[in-house]
């Protein structure tokens, strides 16, 4: 999307260590947990396995469909305090993008 953020759908644990070597610093979890079922990794296994490869992480469930303002309040926080570049990813990489959106036409985003 820019140099400071891009977007993904569902990553795997062992994903991670490509993150990180395409030079991400961050990873933000939009994804609630179990969202689709007991096969989707929980945010605890991605960020262990994004704490080994060095990367900051954070977990911020947002239902599908239903983004409010504080979503997008606390969406644009991490997006201005992590090191970036940053990676978000949900089931599809659009609640991400639309966070985004939001946070950018609100006028919420540093850079």
């Amino acid at each position: 999307m820019t140099q400071h953020i891009s977007f993904a759908g569902q990553l795997q644990p062992q994903q991670l260590k490509e993150v990180a070597e395409r030079g991400f610093k961050s990873v933000i979890n939009n994804r609630p947990d179990y969202e689709e079922g007991a096969h989707q990794p929980t945010a605890a296994v991605i960020q262990v396995a994004a704490q080994e490869q060095g990367l900051s992480y954070v977990h911020q469930p947002v239902v599908s469909g239903q983004i409010t303002q504080q979503d997008v309040e606390a969406f644009a926080k991490y997006i201005n305090e992590l090191p970036k570049p940053v990676l978000a990813f949900c089931r599809t990489g659009n609640r991400c993008n639309n966070l985004y959106q939001l946070a950018k036409q609100m006028d919420l985003l540093d850079d």
